[in-house]
């Protein structure tokens, strides 16, 4: 009886994570990482924790567990990375919140940096877990991802510098973000320990900003630095052809990740699974002049997403002469082509189509929700209320009809439910999560 009794903990815990603002799906690989992750006690806390962010003493009294023990299982959790504490400083207090898989659980776990710890066999299941999620989360032509990718500065045509704004620049990300901190790679540090490590980029890259920083320093992710030593980081980076990717928001991104095309995790969702929305685009695309193309093909080596190829050109002089011809659908835009063109063929222009890039953390949690079909906990988001329970079974059900679930993808529908969020959270006493 113990053995279903404890069978059945995991799945509920499961069942919470995979009702986050990312889905998580049940298989025996996620079981086995669950299991391997938390202990029982820390599983039951993480299934009676509210949904959305809380102090202590509403965990407590929701959970019905004392809070001098919960602090205790609450600070341990945040040490593994499975939940998030953000110090409120006009209120003086923590507030904790159950972390997604990504990012979240996957990425602090292969961070963690205790002796001892089975960093092979988690890797193995990390890895082989991934396809579910980006078919959990991307098959339904979903916009919004946890991660957009900011281009190489001068990589942008010259001209179009002025449409270039500041949350799309790295430099002015480091320059606002006041502390600083550099982790190791999650994704590459996985495909390292499970022998899926094709590229001879370091593992110490991952830059947290602000926030980010700070919650990374206190759980022992990552070392502060300060901003020479970031910029350096950046720089190094780009030597080795890394992508750019910000925390989806455009004010205060927490984290700015260095990204390869062999290991990332979110890169390879385009990659390997073909859901082109697993990372967002940046607002600019790649451009190429035909007539300063030499077709030396380093733009197709170096591009992390495959957008680039070389196409023979008709030329009746030289028949093996080639051009390089981009893939728009396929193209993030980051700039790596460009950084890496002898001859300047390549700059960066601004995209047509609209780009989703959302304001805050606030705005991505309830933008994912919605996609997903978990935005009724977000609204409901005691689990151990009946009546909570009954409002999300009836909301849950109404917003996953066909005809809303195509409202809800709208701009407008968008725009209004957003502003409707956030008055909601002024009104419940949570308007500081709106700048986060």
């Amino acid at each position: 009886m113990h053995g279903i009794e404890d069978h059945r903990l995991y799945q509920k815990l499961g069942e919470k994570i995979d009702n986050l603002y990312v889905r998580a799906p049940w298989n025996e690989t996620w079981h086995s990482l669950l299991r391997e992750l938390y202990t029982p006690e820390e599983a039951d806390v993480v299934v009676k924790m509210p949904y959305t962010l809380s102090t202590l003493e509403r965990i407590s009294r929701v959970s019905q567990i004392e809070k001098t023990r919960l602090q205790g299982i609450l600070e341990t959790l945040c040490a593994k990375g499975l939940i998030i504490d953000l110090w409120n400083e006009e209120l003086g207090r923590y507030f904790y919140m159950s972390n997604p898989i990504a990012i979240g659980i996957f990425e602090f776990t292969m961070m963690r940096s205790d002796k001892n710890l089975p960093m092979k066999k988690w890797a193995r299941l990390f890895h082989e877990y991934f396809g579910w999620v980006h078919a959990a989360n991307f098959s339904n032509h979903e916009q919004v991802s946890a991660l957009r990718v900011i281009p190489i500065e001068e990589s942008v045509e010259e001209r179009y510098r002025t449409e270039f704004f500041d949350y799309e620049k790295a430099t002015s990300l480091i320059e606002d973000a006041g502390k600083l901190a550099i982790g190791v790679c999650s994704c590459r540090k996985e495909k390292l320990h499970a022998e899926k490590k094709e590229c001879d980029a370091p593992l110490d890259t991952c830059s947290f900003l602000g926030i980010g920083a700070e919650y990374a320093i206190r759980n022992k992710f990552a070392r502060e630095v300060t901003k020479s030593e970031m910029l350096d980081n950046l720089a190094r980076s780009r030597e080795y052809d890394l992508v750019f990717c910000a925390v989806n928001t455009r004010k205060k991104p927490m984290a700015i990740c260095h990204c390869c095309k062999c290991c990332c995790n979110f890169l390879g969702g385009l990659n390997r699974y073909g859901y082109v929305n697993s990372v967002v685009t940046s607002t600019f695309v790649s451009r190429i002049d035909d007539d300063l193309c030499t077709g030396c093909g380093k733009c197709v080596n170096a591009c992390p997403v495959h957008a680039v190829e070389l196409h023979p050109v008709n030329d009746a002089k030289n028949k093996k002469k080639k051009k390089a011809r981009l893939l728009n659908e396929l193209c993030v835009g980051c700039g790596v082509c460009a950084a890496k063109c002898a001859t300047a063929a390549i700059r960066m222009v601004p995209r047509t189509d609209r780009v989703l890039h959302p304001e805050s953390i606030f705005e991505v949690i309830i933008l994912s929700s919605l996609e997903r079909g978990t935005m009724q906990n977000q609204i409901f988001d005691n689990p151990q209320s009946i009546t909570h329970q009954y409002m999300r079974n009836f909301v849950g059900a109404f917003l996953r009809l066909p005809p809303v679930r195509k409202a809800l993808i709208s701009d407008t529908f968008r725009s209004i439910f957003l502003r409707g969020a956030k008055v909601t959270a002024q009104l419940q006493g949570k308007g500081w999560m709106l700048d986060i």
